[in-house]
């Protein structure tokens, strides 16, 4: 049985079919799911449709994009959406220096407030960086957030930076990038990361893998990633699918408290 760690299940893009995505995954062995807040709104999606399913989790904040639209009451807001024991995680919350739709500033200000306000909430956190890699650790590292745990989601790093995230005893997560064909160093990583600190994730409706590239992304596909992660370390004794998938659900329940 699998968990996809960072879906995004209210997209629009999954408004007709949504009952039959999440039947087609739950067919496949996904048994459970964690749908991700960017901001108020989707928070408030997230919760509501883990609300609506016993195998749906969520997880609430802004992600660096959208922190330039965070208003007077959003944390108040989130703290009232945390309430819900339905609530895993904190974010995606982090520094995007590729595009900055917010602003580098505003990014590294909202980075720290939101993760001061996961640790009073006691969420782990759901981090997203890209180009950003000394400011999002300096930033982790000041603001405590090994006291509360999260994952790197989505992890496109360097080897550096796998370290420095499992130095302050984070996770990775992989995702479908670990099929696309120039993604060797990053097989790397996987290869040799702790199994024991390893999520998968679709990230869907994004980042399709291999065979389904071009496709809209969906969280049955994530048996692809743990198929890919078994063959990319099918050099340890007894690696298989099953282990990933066996090892892989077990961290996920222990870094979001779910049964």
């Amino acid at each position: 049985m699998l968990i996809d760690t960072h879906t995004h299940l209210y997209d629009a893009r999954y408004n007709d079919d949504r009952d039959a995505i999440i039947a087609r995954a739950r067919e496949a062995g996904v048994e459970q799911f964690v749908t991700i807040g960017c901001d108020l709104a989707t928070s408030e999606s997230a919760v509501a449709l883990a609300d609506r399913y016993p195998f749906v989790h969520a997880s609430i904040g802004v992600h660096p994009h959208e922190v330039k639209h965070i208003q007077d009451g959003w944390y108040h807001e989130f703290r009232r959406l945390a309430k819900s024991n339905k609530v895993v995680a904190y974010g995606e919350i982090g520094l995007d220096y590729h595009y900055n739709h917010s602003s580098p500033k505003e990014q590294r200000e909202r980075f720290r407030e939101q993760i001061q306000l996961a640790r009073e909430l006691r969420l782990p956190v759901i981090i997203h960086t890209r180009e950003a890699q000394d400011d999002t650790i300096a930033i982790l590292k000041d603001e405590r957030a090994s006291e509360i745990g999260g994952v790197f989601h989505c992890f496109s790093g360097d080897a550096r930076l796998a370290k420095d995230a499992l130095d302050l005893g984070f996770y990775l997560s992989f995702s479908g990038i670990l099929t696309f064909q120039n993604a060797s160093a990053l097989r790397e990583i996987a290869r040799t990361a702790p199994l024991d600190r390893v999520l998968i994730e679709t990230d869907c409706p994004y980042l399709t893998p291999v065979p389904h590239r071009g496709k809209r992304n969906e969280p049955a596909f994530v048996t692809h990633v743990a198929t890919q992660l078994a063959a990319i370390r099918s050099d340890e004794a007894g690696m298989s699918p099953e282990k990933v998938a066996l090892a892989t659900t077990r961290n996920a329940k222990r870094l979001f408290k779910i049964a």
